[in-house]
């Protein structure tokens, strides 16, 4: 849980175009977008590292942005990387507060070990919920252990911390439990399939 926002300083952003961010990005810096609550959107700079750090394993990352004093709530909304190496080339954050509700797309993710036989395979592998903005999960965790071939586990299913609550129809599946060998037999006949010979 996000109770507490990752503090982050930025600094305003005055040269704009294509030519200014990447010479931002060559001092190490990302351009990013500050936006929402009726305000006009603010455009600053941030340390690059800093910023991958805090936004590392979590699409929903709440953070403390400080211009100059000025410290502000907001949750990441749109991140772009560098398609090949490591690296955060802009970023998109919606200002909230600490008392309001959000609704967000929160990954999905399995633990525990699958029961002899049993193929886990995610359905969906995001939810979206709502909840408080200091209190958004990173993931929401579903336990295959034990769980018998042929289950299909819904969004009803899901055992949410307190305070979120699903926005996706309970009825949607989320995570469906095959029958390993049903699986193989199935791909089976369309492997042998695709190796015949086209008949002359």
């Amino acid at each position: 849980m996000a109770h507490n926002a990752i503090s982050l300083k930025a600094t305003v952003r005055t040269d704009f175009g294509k030519g200014s961010a990447r010479q931002a990005r060559r001092d190490g810096l990302v351009p990013v977008v500050v936006y929402g609550h009726g305000t006009e959107p603010r455009h600053l700079l941030l340390d690059e590292h800093t910023t991958r750090l805090a936004l590392r394993g979590n699409e929903n990352a709440l953070v403390e942005l400080d211009v100059d004093g000025d410290k502000v709530l907001a949750l990441a909304k749109d991140v772009q990387r560098h398609p090949i190496r490591p690296g955060v080339q802009h970023v998109d954050f919606l200002l909230v507060n600490r008392n309001e509700r959000v609704e967000v797309e929160v990954p999905v993710v399995l633990t525990g070990e699958a029961a002899p036989g049993a193929l886990p395979m995610i359905e969906s592998a995001h939810v979206v919920v709502s909840a408080p903005a200091v209190e958004i999960p990173e993931s929401i965790e579903i336990d295959v252990t034990d769980v018998a071939p042929g289950t299909v586990i819904t969004v009803a299913d899901l055992a949410l911390p307190a305070h979120v609550e699903a926005v996706t129809d309970a009825e949607t599946g989320v995570v469906n439990v095959a029958d390993e060998a049903a699986v193989s037999t199935e791909e089976a006949p369309e492997e042998e399939a695709a190796e015949a010979p086209a008949a002359e």
